[in-house]
């Protein structure tokens, strides 16, 4: 038989959405934030996207309209301000994902990769910082008592970036087209303002009641970022 898989979300440095789905996540429910998977979506820099592409994968991202550009700004502060979220809107110059998302992996294999989820969206989102350079992943490593070499080499280390392309291949096989992108079982919810149900068929599901915490309001709002 079959194990079902635990129950997971897609979470992304890039998107603000993401960023204010962790946060809902982590400060309103974090019994399900302790007891989900999180995996990691970025778009892939060109060697990994032709390195898809020739195992017949393409993950379906589409460049960013204008239009849909200005909405979002305007969308974003209004969801940050009724979360009481101070943001700021990074000043990325040359975006690298691989730069912060790699890195990731090296701190989820340490056991801190959600102590790193917090700082990198800390700095993006709160600091401005520009998370695609390699001596900001060192700084967040140092901050958490690691050794910084290895978050700074992260995107050009093969090793992780084999691990990058087993982890882009498993979100393609679970069909994350965007994120914040939460699964459970066959049921899938795109978009910050799903994450209440989400959270709801988890505790259901997967969560003794003695475990459960109180849930809040729920402040759903159209969320998913493409």
């Amino acid at each position: 038989m079959t194990r079902r898989r635990a129950p997971r979300w897609y979470f992304s440095f890039r998107s603000p959405y993401s960023w204010m789905a962790y946060r809902d996540l982590t400060d309103r429910y974090p019994d399900v934030a302790e007891a989900i998977d999180w995996f990691p979506f970025w778009e892939p820099d060109e060697p990994t996207g032709h390195d898809l592409t020739e195992r017949g994968i393409r993950l379906p991202y589409v460049p960013m309209s204008r239009e849909k550009h200005l909405y979002i700004l305007q969308d974003v502060r209004r969801l940050a301000g009724e979360r009481d979220l101070e943001m700021v809107w990074p000043q990325d110059r040359d975006p690298r994902w691989e730069v912060s998302h790699l890195a990731y992996l090296v701190a989820d294999r340490l056991g801190l990769g959600r102590p790193f989820v917090d700082a990198v969206y800390r700095a993006r989102w709160e600091e401005g910082k520009d998370i695609s350079d390699p001596a900001v992943m060192a700084g967040l490593a140092t901050g958490l008592g690691l050794d910084p070499g290895p978050f700074a080499s992260a995107a050009t280390d093969p090793a992780v970036r084999a691990e990058g392309m087993a982890a882009l291949e498993r979100l393609h096989r679970d069909g994350v087209f965007g994120v914040p992108y939460f699964i459970n079982g066959f049921d899938k919810y795109w978009g910050v303002d799903r994450l209440p149900a989400f959270v709801s068929r988890v505790r259901a599901q997967h969560l003794p009641a003695g475990l459960l915490t109180a849930t809040g309001a729920d402040q759903g709002h159209a969320g998913g970022c493409g």
